[in-house]
């Protein structure tokens, strides 16, 4: 039996696997799927109308095709009010479901800071009539995102600043122990509705100061001694 009879006889070519680099390895980080928490810092969800004592965190995914590295962001169609939210991501190298508290660090690969972008209109639009947020979340390129830098190089991520700066004018600014649910809680209470893997990458939400971009913006950001990023907004694609 010949090596070519025993590949898979696909009707279509197979997509490619979406990857991010890793800082300092010639290796790449393959993605599986993408999770984002929303409303996970007390002041974002008092800045978006709702009570942060009293939400348990919810859900909602990108494609993993929606990642953006090291490109500018094309400002996309059918909005005129796109917002940046500025994240730390986290990428599992293991998972598993109803996964515990104590147990979730150990499933970390790495970490990364990223831009949820959200065509707020459509959301907004979207709400109104009780739709899901597809649309207004994953769309094409909407997660410009860093290279992941391993677990094993940050040794905690207590009392590092999160940022996001427009145009050098700061929008954003927060620290990571305000997160309502923190990192390994996000993992278990994530881990309860669905089967989590090797190559998963969670969002895990965004502080207050969340605003729109124009075409022709700088948007830097940064997680303090770990990650940073930058792009401009550009004009919408062709085609």
């Amino acid at each position: 039996m010949s090596t070519s009879d025993l590949q898979p006889h696909y009707a279509i070519p197979a997509p490619a696997i979406p990857t991010l680099p890793i800082k300092a390895s010639d290796k790449s980080f393959p993605i599986r799927r993408v999770y984002c928490v929303g409303r996970n810092y007390a002041d974002h969800a008092i800045e978006m109308g709702h009570d942060p004592d009293r939400e348990f965190p919810f859900f909602f995914q990108k494609n993993p095709d929606n990642l953006l590295f090291g490109k500018d962001f094309p400002y996309p169609p059918l909005s005129q009010d796109v917002h940046f939210e500025v994240e730390l991501l986290v990428a599992l190298k293991a998972g598993g479901t109803n996964i515990a508290v104590s147990d979730a660090n150990a499933l970390i690969f790495g970490y990364g800071v990223g831009v949820d972008f959200t065509r707020r209109d459509l959301q907004a639009e979207a709400k109104k009539k009780g739709r899901p947020w597809i649309a207004a979340k994953a769309f094409e390129h909407s997660a410009p995102v860093s290279e992941i830098i391993a677990a094993e190089s940050v040794p905690t991520l207590e009392k590092k600043k999160i940022w996001l700066k427009q145009n050098g004018e700061t929008r954003q600014e927060s620290d990571l122990d305000h997160l309502i649910w923190k990192v390994p809680e996000v993992i278990a209470n994530l881990s309860e509705q669905f089967k989590l893997a090797a190559g998963d990458i969670i969002f895990t939400g965004t502080p207050a100061g969340v605003g729109p971009v124009a075409i022709g913006d700088h948007i830097q950001c940064a997680i303090e001694g770990l990650a940073d990023l930058s792009f401009k907004v550009s004009e919408p694609l062709k085609g």
